[in-house]
Formats: structure tokens, C-alpha cells, sequence
């Protein structure tokens, strides 16, 4: 937690400059000693078990985690590994890895550098939203022929590091298929969700390989319960009855296409079109002497938006090296309405607000990367040319007097902005042992920024960009890794243009004046192979950041998105995999998953040093799963609990605290007439949804105007799963 302690903000600015390298030295010390803590199983440690299972594999077997004495590979697992979990896709074998999970694409700038830790065949995949999980989903668990854990500074793939999953798939030469269904219902408040599910096809010949899936991601959430208003003196002054529903539908067609020609050439395609289909609504019954008469309180929002992505790329030989050409292309529209009324018990007229807005969002992308084999490595050349575009119309209505909505003025709104980028980067990678990778990388981008309206303006940045990585296989079971990498983060052009929100009573004024935040990345990271044991998996990270965006006050009044000088991010996370077999509970597994980190920016109103505005600090997520060898059935459970900072604006401070946490169960069989069914049970401990908020009359002085606390409930999850081949 940071501590605040009021000196001048000129002295804490150059204050937190100058402790940043005492604390990433001290911050250094502790990850490595974390890291080399993972000692080495000698071969005597390593357990083997040979007692059989109900699928005839043994279970250590099943687990997999064969080491190998590859320079790159670090384990290597087959389709019967994952046989006690009756795998239907390469996803189920994915998640089922000990002391590994997936990254998806987290929606840096452009294509750039690999930045997920899944690829398949040795190829990157050419998406972002459509990405590993989407593309692992698809390929069927017949077509997987092993799943190897890779150091990714090993492979010539620029931006990869550390634990790095290829999946190695085959066309079976027919048509196979899988799908999935689930349904949810809750013991109060939320319509039943009925319309969850997934098909999805995979062919393809020996040269040839396809996948194409039809899915709808449905969600049907809610929560209800009692907030309650306190004024300055801290005294109730109005209390209110709420209930939320929250309806969704994400309807996609996705696929993939992958050939290679006889002459070695290999091309990919993927793509999807979708739907996001969402309505909220909120009613509130308020009382209180806020108000001389009673009121109720309706709000609601509605998205009807619809986006497309396709991808491509493909690879040829060109004189000593391989050229590999990318396209990409993102689109979406997103039509959204919000509003909010309030009628009176004594017939006064409603008051209230209606925002609509329009949104397209696209960006287009090129790439080409050329990589040869020079100077005892590989070496690749890369040059990417990016656009990216959001257009927005907005309109905002509120009621007057007589109750009748009316236009309002909303300076900025309305606007386009637009970045055109070029960038350029040499990587290099090579083997500097048996045992020890290394891979740099150095380069630049040169991005042109506008704005249309009244605060529009046109603006060029350079920003140079690399990275340093080495992997380490220390021995057959631990791997070491570290990367330094200079990072450019990408924009939200939304934070470019004003905007409301009509249930929090929450405006953002226009901010033409935004630039891309910069940082050095710090990483280590140590996987420990425990063998019939598991898998421990441990990363400590520490970023320094310039220009962080967080909310600031606008010259000329108002607040919105902008830059801060500088922040600090730093903490560990891991995932954990324990396996039980060898003390004899066999079938029994279980995993973990967690982050503890922390945050420092100075905040723009006080001066004073707090936590990044939402910053995730704690995450913890545990998992218990037990197979019972010789039949068909499996039960488990599952904990999650995190924590975040309060969100921080000029004029308030809101906290979001979800307690005690969430908690699940399931139970299995893996053949119903050939087919999985789980039956699972959420909200076993009664999670609530706790919110406070406090109103400022003066935030700089501490001077109270409101403070509110929100508790709300949303009752017992029950669902019911099935999924099968064909």
C-alpha cells in the first residue's frame, strides 16, 4: 500500500525519479531470490507411477510433464495424457497443463511483436480477438498429435519469452466435429440462460487443414439489495431498493484455413463475424429526506453492435530467408443508448437524461517479416504500417421542466480521430549455449495522431522500442527466463472524446492532448518441474511507466483521461499445479493461480503518491479436482477472490469490493451415451457485491458532499453442461 505524506509535489516528483532504481534494485533482488528458490529435482525425486487407471493410461502418465533434453523444448505431452479428462478440443488439453495458462492478445498496438504464449504448428496466430483461445477451441482433439512447452527465445518468432505452448496438429483427412451446450438459471432475479453454445467442424488433407464454428457466448447476470446515501454530517438521508439485470448475446462465425504447398510455402487465414447484443437495466426505489417525496428511479443501456476481423498471412522462400506478409483488418459498429428517468410519487414531472451514440471502430494493418539465418542465429527484419480510426456521433437529450426531453448541447461528443503508424524493428536470436537462449531486439515507430472539432489537432510522435530476452534451461526440469523490454502502450481513442455516464452522474470532457504511454518492462520468471508432482511457475515483474493515463483535471474545467509523468507497477504472479498420485490419492489435482502487486502514480489533484486508479493488487484462484480411476465420474471445486484499489476521480472516490469471495463446485461423467455432462453450483459462500462511493464538495481540502454504500446479492448459480464429438 502506498503510504501518502504531504510534501510539495515538485519534491515528490523528483522524489519518485530518484527512488525508482533503489526500488527495482531491491524489487531485482527479491524476484532472483524467489525465482532460484525452485530447486531442482534430482532424478532420485522424480516419481513415476504405474498403478492403472479407469482409461487404461497410468496416472502419471496422464499428466504428462515428460522432460526432454531439447536446448528449447521443456516438456512435450500427447493426447493421452489428457485422456482422464476426456479432452473434446485442444483448449481442454491447453488448460489442463500443469503450471501453465493461457495469454491473450492484450490489445497492444498493432500486430508487432508476438505477445500471446500460444502458437500452433510453429506459426503465431494471425488474429487478436479471434486469437489462441478462439483457435485452439476449433481443433479438435483428434487432430492433436502433442502440445510442447517451448522456451520462446528459442524460436524465430520476435517478442516471445519464457513458457511458450506449440501445438502440433494433423488433419485426420475426414470431417470431425464437437460441440458444446450450457444452461444457467439462478435461484432469484435472472431470466434463464438458455441459449449457450458452440458447433464447430475441422477437415482438411495433408497439405490442408480447416476449422470453421458457430457459437453464441451468452451471459444473463444480475444482483439485488439495499444502498443507502449519507450527507456530510453522516447522517442517512436516503435509502433505495435496487435490482440489476444484465442480458447478453455474442453470436460469432469464426474459422481458420492453413495450407502448405509442396514447395514449402504455407499460407493462413482466419476470421469471424460477430454480434454483441447487451441490455442492462437498473430499478431503484428511493426514500429518504433527500427529496420531499418518494421516487423511482429506472435506468437503461442497449448495445446492438457488430464487428468482423479477418487475418492472413503467407510464408515463402526469398533468396537465403523466409518472407512472411501479413494482413489484418478489424470493424466495429457499435450502436449504444443509455438513459435514465425518475418518476415521483406525488405526480411531479420525471426528470432524466437519454445519451446515444454511434461508434465505428476499424483498423487495418500490414506486415511483412523477413528472417534469414546469419551471425550463428536467426535474424528477422520487420516493417508494419498501421491505421487505426474511431468515429463517434453522439447526441444528449434532458428533460426539462414539463418533463420532456429537450437537446443539450455537448461540446466534443462528437469527433474522429484517427493514428497513422510505421514501425521497424531487427531482431536477433540465437543459442549462446546448449542451454541458454538469447534474443534482442531494437527498433522504432513513427505515429501521426488527429482529432477533428473545435480541440482538434494533428500530432507526430517517434518512439523508439526493443528488448532484451535470454531463457535458461537450467537443468532437465527448472527453466529460468528474463526479459527488459521498452514498451509503447496503446490508446483508447474513446478517452479522446466526451462522454457520460448517466447512472453514476459521471462526465469526461474532451482531451485532444493525449500521447501513447511509454515504459521499461522488467521480468523474471522460474518453472519448476516438480515431475509426477506437478509444476511450479512463478514470474515477478516491475514497470516503470511515462505518460501513464489515468483521470486528470482539463485546462478550461472538467476531467477525462490524460497523461501522468510517471507510475510504477511491480509484483509477482504464478500458476501451481499439484499432483497427488504419488502419496497415494490418486486422481486428485490441484491448481492455483495468483497475483500480489502493487501501484504508485502521483495524483494530479493533490500531489500525493496512491495506487493507479482500479489497479488489481490481489488474485488468488484455486482449484481442486478429483478423478476417480476406473469409472467415468469426476467432481471438484474452485475458489476466486481478488481485490482492486478505489477508482480515483476529481471530484470522488469509489471502491468495488467483492466478498468473501466466489466459490464453485461440479460434478462429471465423461460417458453419457458418448457424450461429457457436468453439472456445476456457483456462489457457494454468498459473494456480495459491495460498492462505496464518496462525493467531494472539495476533494483537495477533504470536504464531504455525499457518501453512498451499495450491498447487493445475486443468489445460487446452478448449471448444466454437455459437450460431444462427431
Amino acid at each position: 500500500m502506498a503510504i501518502i505524506v504531504q510534501v510539495p509535489a515538485r519534491n515528490l516528483r523528483e522524489g519518485l525519479a530518484l527512488s525508482r532504481l533503489m526500488k527495482l534494485h531491491s524489487f531485482l533482488i527479491s524476484t532472483a531470490a524467489i525465482s532460484f528458490c525452485a530447486v531442482p529435482l534430482s532424478a532420485e525425486d522424480e516419481v513415476h507411477i504405474d498403478s492403472a487407471s479407469g482409461n487404461g493410461s497410468t496416472a502419471a502418465a496422464q499428466e504428462g510433464s515428460e522432460e526432454t533434453d531439447s536446448s528449447r523444448t521443456r516438456r512435450t505431452f500427447t493426447p493421452a495424457d489428457f485422456e482422464r479428462f476426456a479432452p473434446r478440443s485442444a483448449l481442454d488439453m491447453a488448460q489442463q497443463i500443469p503450471g501453465f495458462s493461457i495469454q491473450s492478445d492484450d490489445g497492444n498496438r498493432g500486430l508487432g511483436q508476438a505477445n500471446t504464449n500460444v502458437i500452433i504448428n510453429g506459426q503465431r496466430i494471425s488474429g487478436k480477438s479471434n486469437g489462441p483461445v478462439a483457435a485452439l477451441q476449433r481443433i479438435p482433439a483428434e487432430e492433436v498429435v502433442r502440445l510442447e512447452i517451448v522456451d520462446g527465445a528459442s524460436l524465430d518468432i520476435g517478442g516471445l519469452s519464457g513458457q511458450v505452448l506449440n501445438v502440433v496438429t494433423k488433419s485426420t483427412g475426414g470431417i470431425t466435429g464437437q460441440f458444446r451446450y450450457s444452461a444457467e438459471w439462478r435461484s432469484f432475479g435472472v431470466p434463464f440462460r438458455w441459449g449457450d453454445g458452440q458447433i464447430s467442424l475441422a477437415g482438411g488433407g495433408e497439405k490442408t487443414e480447416w476449422t470453421l464454428s458457430l457459437e453464441n457466448d451468452a451471459g444473463r447476470r444480475g444482483n439485488e439489495g439495499i444502498e443507502q446515501v449519507f450527507d456530510a454530517a453522516d447522517i442517512l438521508i436516503d435509502t433505495r431498493d435496487e435490482q440489476s439485470k444484465f442480458v447478453s448475446d455474442r453470436p460469432s462465425l469464426s474459422g481458420s484455413f492453413a495450407r502448405t504447398a509442396n514447395n514449402g510455402n504455407i499460407l493462413n487465414l482466419t476470421g469471424s463475424i460477430a454480434a454483441n447484443l447487451f441490455d442492462r437495466s437498473e430499478t431503484s426505489i428511493r426514500t429518504g429526506t433527500i427529496s420531499a417525496t418518494d421516487r423511482f428511479r429506472l435506468f437503461t443501456s442497449k448495445e446492438d453492435e457488430f464487428n468482423y476481423e479477418f487475418g492472413a498471412d503467407y510464408s515463402f522462400g526469398l533468396g537465403d530467408g523466409t518472407l512472411k506478409v501479413i494482413g489484418y483488418r478489424r470493424f466495429e459498429d457499435s450502436p449504444t443508448s443509455s438513459e435514465v428517468i425518475t418518476t415521483f410519487a406525488d405526480g411531479s414531472s420525471p426528470e432524466g437524461s437519454l445519451f446515444i451514440r454511434d461508434a465505428d471502430e476499424a483498423e487495418t494493418i500490414l506486415r511483412g517479416e523477413y528472417s534469414f539465418a546469419r551471425l550463428g542465429g536467426d535474424i528477422q527484419l520487420a516493417l508494419e504500417g498501421v491505421q487505426n480510426s474511431l468515429d463517434i456521433d453522439s447526441t444528449l437529450e434532458v428533460r426539462d421542466v414539463a418533463g420532456v426531453l429537450q437537446p443539450e448541447e455537448f461540446d466534443g461528443s462528437s469527433a474522429r480521430v484517427e493514428e497513422d503508424r510505421a514501425e521497424g524493428s531487427l531482431t536477433y536470436g540465437r543459442a549462446l549455449t546448449e542451454s541458454l537462449q538469447m534474443q534482442l531486439s531494437a527498433g522504432g515507430e513513427y505515429s501521426t495522431i488527429s482529432q477533428s472539432g473545435p480541440l482538434g489537432q494533428t500530432r507526430s510522435f517517434f518512439r523508439p522500442k526493443g528488448f532484451a530476452a535470454l531463457d535458461w534451461k537450467a537443468n532437465k526440469t527448472l527453466n529460468l527466463s528474463g526479459r527488459v523490454e521498452r514498451v509503447v502502450g496503446q490508446l483508447n481513442f474513446f478517452d479522446f472524446i466526451a462522454s457520460t455516464d448517466l447512472n453514476q452522474d459521471r462526465v469526461n470532457v474532451t482531451n485532444a492532448d493525449l500521447v501513447p504511454p511509454q515504459s521499461w518492462l522488467f521480468e523474471l520468471e522460474a518453472t519448476q518441474s516438480l515431475g509426477a508432482y506437478g509444476s511450479i511457475n512463478l514470474r515477478g515483474f516491475y514497470e516503470d511507466l511515462s505518460d501513464f493515463v489515468d483521470q486528470i483535471p482539463i485546462d478550461g474545467g472538467g476531467e477525462a483521461p490524460g497523461n501522468i509523468d510517471a507510475a510504477i507497477i511491480k509484483g509477482v504472479e504464478g500458476e501451481i499445479t499439484l499432483l497427488l498420485d504419488p502419496v497415494g490419492l490418486q486422481g486428485l489435482r490441484f491448481d492455483a493461480e495468483f497475483r500480489v502487486a502493487d501501484s504508485e502514480i502521483l495524483d494530479p489533484l493533490l500531489g500525493t503518491p496512491r495506487d493507479i486508479s482500479g489497479f488489481r493488487n490481489f488474485m488468488i484462484d484455486v482449484e481442486a479436482r478429483k478423478d476417480f480411476f476406473g469409472s467415468d465420474w469426476a467432481i471438484g471445486g474452485a475458489f476466486r477472490y481478488s481485490e482492486n484499489r478505489a477508482n480515483v476521480r476529481l471530484s470522488e472516490v469509489a471502491f468495488r469490493q467483492d466478498s468473501p469471495g466466489f466459490a464453485r463446485a461440479f460434478v462429471e461423467h465423461k460417458d453419457v451415451l458418448g457424450m461429457t455432462a457436468r453439472f456445476r453450483v456457483g456462489n457457494l459462500v454468498n459473494q456480495k457485491d459491495n460498492f462505496n462511493r464518496t462525493i467531494f464538495a472539495d476533494r483537495s481540502n477533504g470536504i464531504i458532499d455525499l457518501r453512498e454504500e451499495r450491498r447487493r446479492v445475486f443468489g445460487v448459480i446452478y448449471s448444466f453442461d454437455i459437450e460431444g464429438s462427431f
